[in-house]
């Protein structure tokens, strides 16, 4: 009898061992991150004026949406490009201070993206580049034993709208995103 019994979790176990997954579970083509990137309060920009360090530094998107540069008004960056506010910036020092300004503009910190729902610890969290929902589950602790995976939200400003979008955990999460995990039942 002992010997049967042997031989039977012998068998039970090589079956349980043979479905296990092996090799390439899944295949997907890498995130492009060809959304395009606009700017929003809370994103810190260096602003280099070239042949004028007192007006070149680091700024950060205010609440109106706003930088403030030294002797200009506050210029607008909320809702544009790097680029298109770049040729902003350099139309208003053009038109107020210098001759031909050349500007560059690079976001040296993206603002933070938000998730909530079932994951250990909820709350802000830096942005990180080509970052996905599971990654940012990664950084708030993990998925809850009673995340959906499957039923994902992110909610996201796309310039002068706000719009909610069913993903899976492997959507790419862009800075400011608030994600939502939503629970599962059974």
């Amino acid at each position: 009898m002992m010997k049967l019994r042997s031989v039977f979790i012998l068998l039970m176990t090589l079956f349980v061992a043979s479905c296990a997954p092996r090799g390439i579970i899944a295949e997907r083509p890498v995130p492009t991150g060809a959304e395009v990137y606009y700017l929003d309060t809370g994103d810190q920009l260096r602003v280099t004026v070239f042949g004028q360090p007192d007006l070149s530094g680091e700024y950060t998107v205010d609440s109106t949406g706003a930088i403030s540069v030294p002797l200009l008004p506050p210029i607008y960056a909320r809702g544009l490009t790097a680029e298109e506010f770049e040729a902003a910036l350099e139309a208003e020092l053009g038109a107020r201070l210098l001759r031909n300004p050349n500007v560059s503009i690079q976001v040296t910190q993206f603002r933070p993206f938000y998730i909530l729902g079932e994951v250990q610890t909820p709350g802000k969290y830096p942005y990180v580049n080509g970052m996905t929902v599971q990654n940012a589950a990664a950084i708030a602790g993990g998925f809850t034993y009673r995340a959906n995976k499957d039923r994902i939200t992110i909610t996201r400003t796309r310039g002068d709208r706000i719009v909610e979008i069913g993903v899976d955990s492997t959507a790419v999460v862009m800075p400011g995103d608030t994600i939502l995990v939503k629970e599962r039942f059974f």
